[in-house]
C-alpha cells in the first residue's frame, strides 16, 4: 500500500511540475507580432484564381523564414458587416522586424504579381498580440 501510495505522490508532483514549466514557459513568451490580410477579389476573379492565391499565399511560410504560421478563412459573416472581403489571412511573426523581412522579400513580390490582377480592394492590420 505504502508503494501505491508513493506512486501516486510521484505523479502527482510530476504533474504539478510539467504544469508548472508549462505555465512558466508560456508567460515567458513574447507575444507575437501580426499580420492580417483582407482580400476583396474582383468580380472576374474565378474560383479557380482565388484558389491559386491561397496556395501561393500559404507556400509563403515555406519561403520565408520569419513566418511562424499563417491562418486563413472565409467570411462567413452573421452581421454582414465583411464590405464584401471574402478572404482573411493571418500571419503571425516573432516580432515586427519579421513583418519588415516579409514584405519586401522576392518571395512576398512575386506573390503579389499573381494576386494584383484579380485583386478588388485589400485592407491591413498589424498589431503586436494582446493577451
Amino acid at each position: 500500500m505504502k508503494v501505491i501510495h508513493t506512486f501516486a505522490l510521484l505523479c502527482f508532483l510530476a504533474m504539478i511540475s510539467t504544469a508548472a514549466i508549462a505555465d512558466h514557459h508560456k508567460k515567458s513568451e513574447a507575444p507575437l507580432f501580426r499580420h492580417a490580410v483582407y482580400f476583396q477579389f474582383k468580380e472576374d476573379a474565378t474560383d479557380n484564381d482565388i484558389q491559386q492565391i491561397v496556395d501561393e499565399f500559404l507556400l509563403l511560410k515555406e519561403k520565408i523564414d520569419t513566418i511562424v504560421s499563417i491562418e486563413w478563412g472565409i467570411t462567413e459573416s452573421v452581421e454582414g458587416l465583411n464590405d464584401d472581403f471574402t478572404h482573411c489571412f493571418l500571419v503571425s511573426f516573432k516580432d515586427k522586424s519579421g513583418l519588415e523581412t516579409y514584405i519586401p522579400h522576392p518571395a512576398h513580390k512575386a506573390f503579389v504579381e499573381i494576386l494584383k490582377p484579380k485583386l478588388e480592394k485589400v485592407f491591413v492590420f498589424d498589431y503586436t498580440q494582446k493577451d
